[in-house]
Order: C-alpha cells, then structure tokens, then sequence
C-alpha cells in the first residue's frame, strides 16, 4: 500500500521560487516513477515533472511550459523534491504529486495520487 505525502508549495510573486516535495508512506520500492501533475480552475490536469525512482530509470521529464524553470530530483528512494524558478502567474494551480507503480507504463494514469497542495503566483 502507497500514500503520497506532499508538502511545500504557497504563494509567491512573480519571479520568485517555491518547492514542493512528495514522501512516500509503505511499500517505497514498488513505485517506478513519480512527479507533480497540476490543474488550474477550469482547466485540465496537465503533467508537470516526472522522474524514475529505480536504479534502472532515473530520467526526467518536464512539461513544454516549466523546461528550464522547474527541477525534479531524488533526495531518496521515497522521496521527491519539486524546484520552481521563475514562476509565473501562469504557474498558479493545485500540485498533486503522483506516483506509477514498478512496470507501469508512463503514459497510463497514475496509480497514486497526493492530496495536493496550492501553488499561487501573483503578478
């Protein structure tokens, strides 16, 4: 059993810089990736950032939007740390961070979901 735990995120201004972070709660070598998806009101989630969390895939992947602005990286096996740069008030959404479970393909919905956390960016 998987629960994410997220922490981080706020409000900010234009320019500026938040980070978010995700833990993993249970059984941390099932999963095979995580990363932060985001919706904003009256849009659709989008993904945001994903990186492998086994020894045999440790790749990123960024949306078109934050490449260049937001870092993913590993601080452990079961956690996840969000780098936001330059944020935008474009960038202002809700961040549920995600996890696949080991084997998963990455372009199927996630097997784990966050509780989300509130990311505002004031221009």
């Amino acid at each position: 059993q998987v629960q994410l735990v997220e922490s981080g995120g706020g409000s900010v201004r234009a320019g500026g810089s938040l980070g978010l972070t995700c833990a993993i709660s249970g059984s941390i070598y099932s999963v095979g990736a995580m990363g932060w998806y985001r919706q904003a009101p009256g849009k659709q989630r989008e993904l945001v950032a994903r990186v492998g969390m086994t020894t045999a895939d440790g790749t990123t992947k960024y949306a078109e939007a934050v490449e260049g602005r937001f870092a993913i990286s590993k601080i452990n096996r079961g956690k996840v740390f969000l780098q936001m740069d330059s944020l935008r008030p474009e960038d202002t959404a809700t961040y549920y961070c995600y996890a696949h479970r080991r084997g998963a393909d990455s372009s199927s919905p996630p097997d784990y979901w966050g509780q989300g956390t509130q990311v505002t960016v004031s221009s």
